[in-house]
């Protein structure tokens, strides 16, 4: 049986870096999910169109393909940006549901499980995950966290201010959309990164999962 862990969270909470982390440990394979949207949304954008436009993003989205999500302009702000108002869109989610959930059932490299980052992975794409872990923090520490990656030391308050604005929207977009809303599924394990760092984190999940495993 093939070993499923779900984690979910908002923009900047960690649960990428935490999904990466736990597959290399448990020799996994993972999948940004949100990497997904963001190539859509990519796609649409490159190609002049509209994301809010659904026709225009099921086009890119049935266009999709594995080398579409090593491109480094998907990490772009505005590329997240697009892709959170193309993830509101019910014909593109159904359109990445399949995808996803073969990726979580037959892991490519034949693993033993798979690991999948997103935000409604435990609630939507995989509620039968043997393993579901909701990973927050809150808005200021995660848009201090972008602005270190994006600014370093160089950057201003003026950036600042406009990253956690633009976190917040996306926060508040996500969780109030009407299809797959960004929530913590019902059994989830809630892992707060406010004042931890990822070391902390993982070694929690590390122990919360290895527990898991040994009793199921």
């Amino acid at each position: 049986m093939t070993v499923i862990i779900a984690i979910d969270g908002p923009a900047a909470s960690g649960k990428g870096t935490l999904a990466r982390r736990l597959a290399r440990h448990f020799d996994y394979a993972c999948l940004d999910t949100g990497a997904l949207y963001r190539a859509v949304a990519l796609m649409v954008l490159r190609a002049g169109g509209d994301v809010k436009n659904e026709q225009e993003a099921l086009k890119a989205a049935r266009k999709l393909s594995q080398n579409d999500l090593n491109d480094p302009a998907i990490k772009n702000e505005s590329t997240g940006e697009a892709a959170s108002i193309i993830a509101a869109l019910p014909a593109v989610r159904d359109a990445l549901l399949d995808f996803q959930r073969d990726f979580a059932h037959k892991p490519p490299g034949n693993k033993a499980g798979a690991i999948l980052d997103g935000r409604d992975i435990g609630t939507v794409v995989c509620p039968d995950a043997d393993i579901k872990l909701f990973i927050t923090a809150t808005a200021e520490t995660r848009a201090k966290r972008r602005f270190l990656e994006q600014f370093g030391t160089t950057g201003s308050a003026g950036d600042f201010a406009n990253i956690l604005d633009q976190i917040t929207r996306r926060d508040q977009r996500d969780s109030s959309r009407d299809v797959a809303p960004l929530k913590a599924a019902a059994n989830a394990c809630l892992l707060d990164t406010t004042n931890s760092d990822i070391e902390a984190v993982f070694e929690t999940a590390l122990a919360l999962i290895s527990n898991n495993l040994r009793t199921s």
